[in-house]
């Protein structure tokens, strides 16, 4: 049994995307090791989403890993690029993307992906989003890192946070955010992002933002 402050591997990640390659890599942007981001528990399970090699992959407790899906043959890079970065479990299995630089707003999607690696859209016109999460209202929201058109730069206060609405139509929550990288609820119910999560080389800067939900 693992002590109390240890660490215990469980699978090697990096390992499988050397022996294991996509359909598709792409060959301007390539990590050998992946770039892996989102992380959730459910139904026993770990799933991870890997942005740079367009997959989801499924983890055992026990150190066995399952591709769900690659996407890199639903979206062929660089051209065409979709890289899913956040995940949230709410009956199934929801993953954004950030999408191709340079950035152009409202090109990105959420979908549902099921354990047979089915995909489809749920919300649409997004821009660079790598966090996604419900409340206990069952209220979708996602973060959008950037949302100016171009290629990424010191571009303070871009970041958004929205809310999708029954009608299709986005609801701004929270704006003015730096480069933030990721969103969760808390047990208050309100959203906390953390903010300047790349971008700004200065020890210290990031923060953590808590963002009260309107009713």
């Amino acid at each position: 049994m693992p002590t109390a402050g240890s660490i215990t591997p469980v699978a090697d990640l990096s390992a499988v995307v050397q022996t294991h390659p996509v359909a598709n890599p792409d060959a301007d942007d390539f990590e050998p090791d992946g770039t892996w981001y989102g992380l959730v528990a459910m139904r026993g399970d770990f799933h991870a989403t890997e942005p740079n090699h367009q997959k989801l992959d499924r983890i055992t407790p026990d150190g066995h890993i399952i591709r769900v899906v690659h996407l890199s043959t639903r979206w062929v890079a660089p051209a065409n690029w979709q890289g899913p970065t956040g995940i949230v479990d709410h009956c199934t299995t929801i993953v954004d993307t950030l999408g191709s630089f340079p950035v152009r707003p409202g090109t990105q999607t959420l979908y549902t992906i099921t354990p047979s690696g089915q995909v489809a859209a749920v919300a649409s016109v997004l821009t660079t989003v790598l966090g996604v999460a419900f409340d206990a209202r069952g209220r979708l929201y996602a973060l959008q890192t950037d949302t100016v058109a171009g290629f990424p730069g010191p571009v303070a206060g871009s970041g958004q946070v929205v809310r999708m609405n029954d009608d299709g139509a986005l609801t701004t929550i929270g704006s003015g955010l730096t480069f933030p990288t990721a969103l969760t609820v808390g047990a208050d119910g309100a959203l906390y992002v953390a903010n300047i999560g790349f971008g700004v080389p200065v020890p210290g800067a990031g923060q953590i933002v808590r963002i009260e939900v309107p009713m």
